[in-house]
This record gives structure tokens, sequence and C-alpha cells, in this order.
């Protein structure tokens, strides 16, 4: 987008906190009406572990700050984000916005944080026990070290909102439908990035592959979700890197009466040793390097599973939407690895997608022959100048109201 300078519209900086399970990233923004501008930008990597990296890089690129670190939790991660922030001349921030990857039933919309919100996010953990948690101590200490700041969440869920009934609604008895047992959808903000990306260009039907450690499918059409591979949890859909994703049922209920599993192991199981990691043994899908594939059957197999369960999904999204006008990759290895997009649309011919190996592999868009009927696309998440651009417009909703 267009920049904004500072001085044209004063009081609109904005700190995006955006919480991983071990990870933390940041942006300053400036943010107007119509155009942002990213100031500062990083991450606090390794959280919890004794090998934490701290990094930043200003609105060019250029490394403005890096050090190894021990950062034994998010308080000390957001500590060192404002003791960076103190160290620049950079704007200080009039507002936070924090991203939430599910608000629960109750929690559907961007929104300011007040006392309930927290008690509805609290009550709603048990949704995303690997994200949740994490996130609230990052709003807990980011309102310690920001008195006075409003702070902002931005769900993750929001996007997926207004699924269609027959998309939305779980094939079990009401009474748990009835106590918000549904689909949700999730990467809701990095999906709400790529349609503002596309702006006037925007198709009216599209597939988002947002593909990373944690990946999803999601159809688009008119702008809005109509559905989505992820269901109640971050967990389902796609195979991801450490989580299963989409299980029959009967595996879980075999380990717990044979293997005498409790919840806490089950979770365990599908959330953080399952998936590509389960499958090579070596790691995620973000860790295996097609090297080791060449020589690693298991690897090999971890890679194909990925992008066979990808294709699927994506087939699955052409029937929701009758059709597909584009594809776009986005999410980490959905940017940045070629050889992963390649062999995901090379089985989608039947859709009207056409390889261009040159164009794949430069990531020039379109990456597919820019004749076809169906066009592919990279495009990145911008997951947190969504935060940015939220938080900006809810913080001036509430100062007019």
């Amino acid at each position: 987008m267009e920049s904004l300078s500072a001085a044209q519209e004063p009081g609109s900086t904005i700190l995006a906190l955006n919480s991983g399970s071990s990870s933390l990233k940041f942006g300053l923004y400036q943010v107007g009406a119509s155009r942002i501008e990213m100031l500062l930008s990083g991450e606090a990597e390794a959280i919890g572990g004794t090998d934490g990296k701290f990094h930043a890089q200003d609105s060019r690129g250029n490394a403005v700050h890096s050090e190894r670190i021990s950062l034994p939790s998010q308080r000390e991660a957001v500590i060192r984000i404002d003791r960076l922030l103190a160290d620049t001349d950079l704007p200080t921030p009039s507002a936070i916005g924090h991203r939430i990857v599910h608000g629960g039933p109750q929690l559907r919309r961007h929104c300011l944080i007040d006392d309930t919100v927290l008690r509805q996010l609290k009550a709603a953990s048990a949704f995303a026990p690997l994200h949740t948690p994490p996130a609230l101590s990052v709003i807990d200490v980011a309102k310690e070290h920001f008195p006075g700041l409003k702070q902002v969440a931005c769900f993750d869920t929001a996007f997926h909102a207004e699924l269609p009934e027959v998309a939305r609604t779980l094939p079990i008895p009401k009474q748990f439908q009835s106590e918000g047992i549904e689909r949700y959808g999730f990467h809701g903000l990095s999906c709400e990035s790529i349609v503002r990306q596309l702006g006037q260009d925007l198709p009216d039907r599209v597939i988002i592959a947002h593909l990373g450690n944690g990946a999803s499918v999601t159809a688009v059409k008119g702008g809005k979700s109509i559905d989505t591979s992820m269901g109640l949890t971050p967990t389902g859909g796609v195979v991801m890197g450490t989580r299963t994703g989409d299980l029959d049922p009967g595996v879980l209920l075999y380990l717990m009466r044979e293997k005498k599993f409790d919840a806490a192991m089950l979770e365990e199981l599908v959330d953080r040793h399952s998936g590509l990691l389960g499958v090579s043994g070596l790691g995620s899908v973000v860790q295996i390097t097609h090297v080791a594939a060449a020589s690693n059957a298991d690897a090999r197999l971890a890679i194909q599973m990925f992008c066979y369960s990808v294709r699927k999904q994506v087939a699955a999204m052409v029937a929701a939407l009758e059709g597909v006008d584009l594809i776009v990759f986005t999410g980490g290895i959905g940017e940045h690895d070629g050889e992963i997009r390649a062999e995901i649309y090379a089985g989608l011919s039947w859709v009207g997608v056409s390889f261009d190996e040159a164009r794949n592999r430069s990531a020039t868009n379109p990456i597919g022959n820019p004749a076809s009927r169906c066009g592919v696309q990279v495009l990145p998440s911008q997951e947190d100048e969504q935060i940015a651009q939220h938080t900006w417009d809810i913080s001036k909703k509430d100062c007019i109201d």
C-alpha cells in the first residue's frame, strides 16, 4: 500500500503483537484511513528455550537489531520489545493490537479488550490451548508495560464468522452445537490481507492456501469466506508440521481404550508430535529439506502427504465454490517454497491451472501460465498489517463514540 508519513496523521502509530506458542512477532505501523506504513518489525524466537533470538528490521528490510538472548517467557519478550522501541526515535504507539487465534463462541468480531473480553478469552482457552494462553500472557504484560494504551483483540476466526450453515455445522447432536461446537476456521487475518491486497482485482471465486507449519485452505466468494479446512480448532484440516489435520476419531478412541491415553496425552499427540514430524521423524515441513527428502524415504513421504493433503482440500474448495478463478499461495511455505507449490498445483490441471516452471521458481505473478483458465499467484501473508488496521479502526471509532 502507499506509505503515509507520520506528520500527516499524528497519533496513529500502532504496535501489532502476533503471539505464537514459542514466538512473538511484532510490528510498529503508521496507520491512516486507507494507508499504512511499516516503521519497524521483528520477532522474538524460541521463547521458553535456552537459545532464543531477538531481531528487528526497518521499513526497508535493513537489520536494526539482532541478538541471541534467553527469553524464558512472553513477559521477557514484551519487555525486550518495549526497550527496543524506547531506544529508537520512532513515534510511540497510541494503541496495541493482538492476534488472537480463537475467541470461542462469544467473540467473533475484532474488539477492544476489557475485563469482560479477558474473561471470555480465558473461558475459550480450551478451543486453542497451544495459542490462547501465550496470547493472554502477552496481553497482560502489554497492559503493564504500556499503561493507558487501548488494547485490541483481532481474531483469526472473525473472517469466517459468517460461514454458511451447511459449512459451519458439525454432524453432532444439537445440544453440543448450541454450546458453540462448530466450524470456526482460522488464518482469517491472513485471508483478509489477501483480499485487501487483491483489491479491485479480486475475482469472484478465490481459494487461499495458507501454508506454513500450520496450514489451511479457504474458499472465498465475493470477498467472503464460505468454507475452510480447519474446524473447531486449528488442529483439523490439512496435514501440518506437528498437527494431524483431519483424523478418523476412531484413532483417538482406540488410543484411549487400548493404550490408556487421557485428554492431555491425546492433545500432546495430535498437536505436537504428529503431522509431518510424526511421519518423517525429522521435523515439521518447515524443517524437512528437499535434499533430505531425496535420500530419506520417510521425509519424502511426509512432503508428498503434505502436498497431497493440500491438493485434496483445494479440490474440496473448488466444489464449494462451484469452480475457481484464482488460487493464492501464502504463508511461509506458500510464499517461499517453489517445489512445494509445483507439486501441489501439478495435480490441478483439471481446474485450468497451467504450470510455468520459471515463473513459479521466481515467484513472478502470475506463477502459472498467464493464459490459464484459473490464475495462480503468490502473495505475502500480511497478518500484522491487518492487526494494525483493525486496531486503528476500532480505536478511532471508540474515541468518536
